[in-house]
């Protein structure tokens, strides 16, 4: 599989990377994938917020934002898959080009603007993970948990009553609801990182969310010190279950090689891995256990999630590195992460994260 990822990969990256992206998600949709997901090692399994999950290396929001092919890409080996961004109306998003790949940076830089089907057509699609069949995907055993990441619209938007009526629409069928406060690419939306805000639109959502699907929020990894212990107080007083760290930046670290470093955007993969790392440190400090934590930015290999598990996070998501390297990347994170584990004499992702908090 690892060969045939590989080619693929290679002939995609000889198109325009929107283009490319739209090639990949119609193919996946039509079946050129794995017909059925291979079983992980049980001890790469670990649950929280009340799910199972098979792995701990998850697909982040913004590769299947219409939740087109759920199934084939938890086919191809994610722990989970998180779709969306989805927002409540359809909206074109910003111009093209708007995707640049910076592969002598090992990045990716996008201003998609929530380019988004809309609520209404994505729920009919994710309804349809719930029609029985082989090796289908959704709640229960043996399933791959899937992810609703939700947005806003550029116009017109009420924040505190547009994410409530999204969590009410997609509830009955996401395992988890991931609320995004902190794409750089929509006017305004990153404002809504305070507490003060925050606790307005979980306030809203708890009056729409009876069956407690799991809440996550996305933070931004260009957060003020002064910021994280409110909004982490927050959202632990308003019953969030976790918070995912992090979402892309807006900085441009020193050093970028790449053609397209100066474009305008959120920057992912290798150069955020320390502003996501250091996220990471200083929300765990804060939250001590009361929060799951889910680390985001620059996740290239077994010893990134290794070392993102070791520093407090319960699972991650990768984006950049599956897209640049292609779905092989899955197979190779997951066999370095155990060949660390070995080494280690540890047996399970429990084990990991029990001896990082030792």
């Amino acid at each position: 599989m690892n060969k045939l990822a590989s080619a693929a990969t290679a002939l995609l990256h000889r198109f325009e990377p929107e283009t490319a992206h739209e090639i990949a998600i119609r193919g996946l949709a039509l079946g050129l994938g794995p017909a059925h997901a291979r079983r992980d090692v049980p001890a790469l399994s670990t649950r929280l917020m009340g799910l199972r999950f098979p792995n701990p290396i998850g697909l982040a929001a913004g590769f299947d934002k219409d939740a087109r092919a759920v199934r084939p890409l938890a086919r191809l080996g994610f722990g989970h898959v998180e779709c969306g961004t989805v927002t409540p109306r359809p909206q074109s998003g910003n111009p093209a080009p708007r995707l640049f790949r910076l592969p002598e940076d090992g990045a990716i830089i996008n201003r998609m603007g929530f380019n988004s089907c809309g609520i209404d057509r994505f729920c009919r699609r994710l309804a349809r993970l719930h029609r029985p069949m082989p090796g289908g995907y959704g709640r229960g055993a043996g399933h791959t948990p899937v992810g609703v990441n939700l947005g806003i619209n550029k116009e017109n938007a009420s924040p505190a009553q547009d994410y409530a009526n999204g969590v009410a629409r997609v509830s009955p069928y996401a395992d988890y609801v991931t609320i995004n406060l902190s794409s750089p690419n929509t006017p305004g939306l990153r404002n809504l990182q305070t507490a003060e805000h925050l606790a307005a639109i979980l306030s809203a959502i708890a009056d729409r969310n009876p069956t407690r699907t799991p809440l996550v929020v996305k933070l931004s990894p260009d957060l003020a010190e002064s910021d994280i212990q409110p909004i982490v107080e927050t959202a632990i007083e308003h019953g969030v279950d976790g918070l995912i760290l992090t979402n892309t930046t807006i900085s441009r670290p020193a050093g970028l090689r790449s053609f397209h470093a100066d474009e305008a955007g959120g920057l992912s993969g290798r150069p955020l891995a320390p502003l996501a790392r250091d996220m990471l440190h200083r929300v765990a400090a804060v939250t001590k256990g009361r929060l799951h934590l889910i680390a985001c930015g620059g996740i290239e290999s077994g010893q990134d999630v290794f070392n993102r598990l070791s520093a407090g996070a319960d699972m991650v998501q990768i984006y950049s590195s599956f897209i640049l390297d292609g779905a092989g990347v899955l197979d190779r994170m997951k066999r370095e992460l155990l060949q660390i584990m070995r080494e280690r004499n540890l047996e399970s992702i429990d084990d990991i994260r029990a001896q990082a908090r030792a």
